[in-house]
């Protein structure tokens, strides 16, 4: 049935490229992959393969690979990618010697790439379980790892008419996994073979704030006020939260929004100007010459670029997380991190880090712009619960930190 799937599934990809360039990047990666490897893979060197869906999935391996780098420099580093929005992104990504696309996978495209790359150690991480990969694998007796996984009742490896594909979890060396209740629910099915270490994320952002970049026009636009930070924010979003500072002149706004394009960043600037704020977008001060970057005392910074989030989230007393009115939340650790307290909207239950941030008092979850107002009110009138729901969140991502550091010693170079 899988097998049958996968074929169904490789031909709607094709007739999906013809319409979509997302999907044609896909599909033209996908093709190339073997070729692209066999090219670059050098003879006689060990690989260690790193698997990751996408962007986010990449930030959680990255860890492991930036320590088996600097640990094992003997190995090489195979990162693969499946979708166009992790490998557009880090397609040139200096941590790895090969980056490139993971074939879908058929019997015949596994057979072709392990043959090919012939890896002494492989990871998947969080949620990548492809059937022939895995099996090929295991039948090959490489060490095998799930990364930072987790799993929910939902899934189809409880589901009782998919046992039989439950067992290619079963081809994992060990599952490191993020939670008790994952490690529970795979004992359910006779998958033992797995710890408990939790989210390699943690590690990550904890890095990112280490290396952080000083914004001299962030710094220049903040100029000691207290400002609200907005990140990977959508319409929806932006219409919860911009109407909020029309009775707050005092509060600055940076917004760094989702989807970068001309259309929605002059929706920005419309709804801000109808609230009384006005925008400069980053680039635009950035091309400027001279010690004035500012030619007056603006109140609110469109971040028209990307790279940035991570660090300028440093210059907000309070953050906001998008997404959370659309298909989910997005990384609401970068905001955390930096000891702020973090906004986000209701589609956020798939998100342990949303949930923990909820228990701890760091993370603020609304329905709407009612909601929005009066907590973002008390945030603003009680100085003693913006310091409490500040430290929460910054205390929340350190306390679980060393997931890398809980597994790495258990794998065998």
């Amino acid at each position: 049935m899988y097998q049958l799937a996968i074929h169904i599934y490789l031909v709607g990809v094709a007739i999906a490229s013809l319409f979509s360039e997302k999907v044609k990047k896909m599909w033209r990666g996908d093709c190339a992959a073997i070729d692209t490897l066999r090219e670059k893979i050098e003879p006689g060197a060990k690989y260690v393969w790193v698997h990751a869906a996408s962007l986010g999935e990449f930030e959680q391996g990255r860890p492991l690979m930036e320590r088996i780098r600097k640990d094992h420099p003997e190995y090489k580093i195979l990162l693969t990618f499946f979708s166009p929005s992790g490998y557009e992104v880090r397609k040139n990504y200096e941590g790895a010697d090969i980056v490139t696309y993971l074939p879908i996978d058929t019997r015949r495209n596994a057979r072709r790439f392990l043959r090919t790359v012939r890896p002494v150690m492989a990871f998947f991480i969080k949620y990548e379980f492809w059937y022939n990969y895995l099996h090929i694998l295991k039948h090959r007796n490489i060490p095998t790892y799930s990364v930072s996984s987790i799993f929910r009742p939902e899934q189809i490896f409880f589901r009782w008419y998919a046992k039989r594909y439950a067992q290619v979890l079963k081809c994992f060396t060990k599952l490191f996994v993020q939670n008790e209740e994952s490690k529970q629910l795979l004992a359910t099915i006779g998958v033992t073979d797995v710890e408990v270490v939790g989210d390699t994320r943690f590690d990550r952002v904890l890095d990112i704030k280490a290396a952080a970049k000083q914004l001299p026009v962030v710094e220049a636009f903040k100029n000691g006020k207290n400002t609200f930070v907005a990140g990977s924010s959508w319409q929806p979003d932006e219409e919860i939260f911009i109407p909020f500072f029309k009775n707050h002149p005092d509060w600055k706004l940076i917004i760094a929004p989702h989807v970068i394009g001309e259309d929605h960043l002059r929706q920005i600037e419309q709804l801000l100007a109808a609230n009384g704020r006005k925008a400069y977008r980053y680039t635009d001060v950035v091309e400027k010459s001279g010690d004035a970057l500012f030619s007056d005392e603006p109140s609110a910074l469109i971040i028209n670029c990307f790279g940035l989030l991570s660090s300028i989230y440093n210059y907000g007393e309070v953050a906001y997380v998008g997404g959370g009115f659309g298909v989910g939340i997005h990384n609401t650790l970068e905001a955390a991190v930096w000891d702020v307290p973090v906004f986000f909207g209701p589609n956020n239950q798939r998100f342990q880090e949303a949930q923990g941030l909820k228990a701890c008092g760091g993370g603020i979850e609304i329905s709407n712009a009612d909601e929005f107002n009066e907590k973002m009110e008390r945030l603003i009138a009680d100085e003693a619960y913006l310091k409490q729901t500040s430290s929460a969140a910054g205390d929340y991502v350190k306390s679980r930190s060393g997931a890398l550091d809980r597994f790495y010693g258990q794998l065998t170079f």
